[in-house]
């Protein structure tokens, strides 16, 4: 199957609707009027995806005043995610489950990697208005620099 190429800033963002970590329905249009910061990591229980859904958690209320939602988004199952964020003392982040139908939103934003059945390594920056702004695809093995995307942020 063909890689589809991911979505770019100016366009717009497909609206979804993923359970949390507790199984709470969340959509992106629920969320208008406010930036949402979508952070894909290919799989829970992984060392990198850990570091990067507590940085996300760190840096919580650095992105509240800046106005962002901070969402973590895989493939994972709501009772793994359930499981996981307990075990990484994650409270405040939600921790979607794009687990059916199978990496729908991931595809969606062309941000799924077929070969391997998970999302890439990502950060897709919604305005308000639901339009991406910023989006970058990182290697696998890499932790997203949060600074990027605050500098970023700020400037706007």
């Amino acid at each position: 199957m063909e890689q589809m190429r991911p979505i770019e800033a100016g366009e717009m963002a497909p609206d979804f609707t993923l359970k949390d970590q507790d199984g709470k329905l969340h959509t992106l249009k629920e969320m208008s009027g406010r930036r949402v910061l979508l952070s894909f990591h290919p799989l829970a229980w992984t060392g990198v995806c850990a570091k990067q859904m507590q940085s996300l958690e760190a840096q919580f209320e650095r992105f509240a005043a800046l106005g962002v939602v901070p969402l973590g988004v895989s493939i994972d199952t709501t009772f793994s995610k359930h499981a996981w964020a307990k075990s990484l003392g994650i409270e405040r982040v939600r921790l979607l489950s794009d687990f059916w139908p199978h990496g729908g939103l991931a595809k969606a934003l062309g941000l799924f990697r077929e070969g391997d059945g998970f999302s890439e390594r990502a950060n897709a920056l919604v305005d308000e208005e639901g339009k991406a702004v910023w989006v970058k695809v990182y290697p696998i093995p890499e932790l997203p620099d949060l600074e990027e995307i605050f500098r970023l942020l700020e400037a706007r």
